[in-house]
């Protein structure tokens, strides 16, 4: 497993903005956080919270019916030129989503359209929806608008979820977003790191002590009564001079919890891509799907939807089995064919509504553990796709897609920071381009590992090998100039970058001003351990 220094590089005051790791556009979600100085905003994609403003002179209580004249910012009348931080405005509005009952959400005026797209695909009774638009009125309300900037917009407000017609693009995005509900609470994913996942212990240790007291409750009945008046017995582990220290205990047991499986095998399907006629009739992408039942189905993507075609392993046979049966969402399909998954599908989603809502959620700054407990061996068609070597970095090498690594960082130092508006500004850019450099770094070293980018100086011996890679220089963590001869060697050099990254810790903490100061020449840093190498 990769084990990954715990820094912090002066984010203090920043928010989580982020959008999904392989489905590039979907969501950015802000958490605004506490300052000392002035009153804060939160906002979170899964909960958009309300505010009280009894108590804020500078809002009136019709501002919620006005969101036009509301903002987030105004000027200081004694000097026009500062900015000061005012509460959010906050409302409530009604969704209205297809086969659902009208419901009400609470938003507040900064909101962004996007972010309530994120509510819907989270939320359990609409999570399985991502082609999609939310309407006013019949206009189409653009995504990256502030909800304070549309017009007609206020109190009570109705907005439908209208579907909209497949691309290629989306039908990739809906298939992944499903099958990352499939296995919401499997924690193979947050162990590994995958799609941006971390792991929560808190949540895990609070289901293994709800699950075994539930079960042994009259066990734990007579415990008590036992041991009432007495002290709790320390385990054995923890008590001084033991020869063996035991790793065991930090694991939880809920990977001994029977898994919930409503499909055993969803997969792209071997007639991929759809020839030139086929693309005429508006075939997207084809799947192949096998249930619990041990039925094997397959299923074609056209611009309206999903339905399940004639197709068989041996033949191509395109027209639908059931005429005009299509569905807009690949659940409800599923729902239809296979009565398994309908129930442990709705049994997943009720699971993984009960964790909290920033559980649930991608966050950019990874936590890597170095200790994983042995979890079987399942088969996911789509992980295997995410290991494919033609894959590696083919997003990143696109032109105009390659990112200047030191220029954003020197760019978001710059920024002004004179008041508590710009600060937030700031600290918010220089987290969002430092949580992106290591995301990629960490890429970039798992494939320097595995052999997938050549080395600069192949002809060299493979301790001194250099690679660069996405704008980004690699070197391995070996002495290889005799710098530690004295000092331990390879094992010193193997530490030193550490202490690197608490100098660049300390630098970025002093956070000094001025054109000739060492920022201006600090490069981003960052050590990464993989398989027993640090990079």
């Amino acid at each position: 497993m990769m084990k990954q220094p715990e820094e912090n590089i002066s984010t203090t005051n920043s928010d989580f903005m982020t959008c999904n790791g392989h489905q590039d556009e979907l969501i950015k979600t802000r958490q605004d956080s506490d300052n000392d100085d002035a009153a804060t905003n939160t906002s979170s994609t899964s909960s958009i919270n309300d505010v009280s403003f009894n108590n804020c002179p500078n809002v009136s209580s019709s501002s919620s019916s006005n969101l036009n004249a509301s903002g987030i910012t105004t000027t200081n009348p004694n000097n026009s030129n500062e900015l000061v931080l005012l509460p959010e405005v906050s409302f409530n509005i009604r969704i209205q989503s297809p086969g659902l009952d009208i419901f009400d959400l609470s938003v507040t005026s900064s909101e962004l359209v996007q972010e309530i797209h994120q509510v819907l695909m989270d939320k359990e009774e609409t999570c399985h929806r991502t082609c999609f638009s939310l309407q006013l009125d019949g206009i189409i309300l653009d995504n990256f608008s502030e909800l304070k900037n549309i017009d007609g917009l206020k109190e009570g407000s109705l907005i439908k979820v209208v579907e909209e017609q497949y691309t290629v693009r989306e039908v990739r995005i809906h298939i992944r977003h499903i099958n990352d509900l499939i296995h919401a609470c499997d924690l193979n994913d947050l162990y590994n790191g995958t799609n941006n996942y971390s792991l929560c212990l808190v949540n895990d240790i609070n289901n293994s002590e709800t699950s075994s007291s539930s079960s042994s409750s009259n066990t734990d009945r007579r415990k008590s009564a036992e041991t009432s008046g007495s002290d709790s017995i320390v385990p054995e582990y923890l008590l001084p001079n033991q020869k063996d220290i035991l790793l065991t205990p930090l694991f939880t047991t809920n990977n001994k919890i029977n898994r919930l499986h409503c499909l055993k095998i969803l997969s792209y399907s071997g007639w991929n891509p759809p020839n030139g006629s086929r693309k005429l009739h508006g075939d997207l992408m084809y799947l192949k799907v096998t249930t619990c039942e041990e039925k094997t189905f397959h299923i074609t993507a056209c611009t309206k939807g999903f339905y399940v075609s004639q197709t068989t392993d041996e033949k191509f046979l395109p027209k639908p089995v059931q005429p005009k049966a299509i569905f807009h969402s690949l659940v409800d399909l599923l729902n239809n064919i296979s009565p398994i998954f309908k129930k442990k599908f709705r049994a997943i989603q009720r699971k993984r509504c009960t964790k909290h809502p920033f559980e649930r959620i991608q966050i950019p700054f990874q936590i890597h553990p170095w200790l994983s407990p042995r979890f079987e061996h399942t088969i996911d068609h789509f992980r295997a796709e995410d290991a494919n070597i033609n894959k590696l970095g083919h997003e990143d090498h696109i032109p105009g897609q390659v990112r200047d690594w030191n220029e954003e960082l020197q760019i978001t130092k710059e920024l002004p920071k004179k008041n508590l508006p710009e600060r937030l500004i700031r600290e918010r850019a220089m987290f969002k381009v430092h949580t992106d450099f290591v995301s990629a770094a960490i890429r970039g070293c798992q494939a320097v590992v595995d052999g997938n980018i050549m080395a600069i100086n192949p002809g060299e011996e493979s301790k001194v090998h250099m690679y660069i890679w996405n704008n980004m220089f690699f070197s391995l963590g070996f002495d290889v100039k005799d710098h530690y001869k004295d000092f331990g060697g390879d094992a010193a050099a193997h530490s030193a970058p550490t202490n690197d990254l608490q100098g660049v810790r300390a630098i970025n903490t002093l956070d000094l001003d001025g054109p000739t100061n060492v920022q201006d020449f600090l490069l981003g840093i960052w050590p990464i351990y993989e398989r027993n190498f640090i990079i």
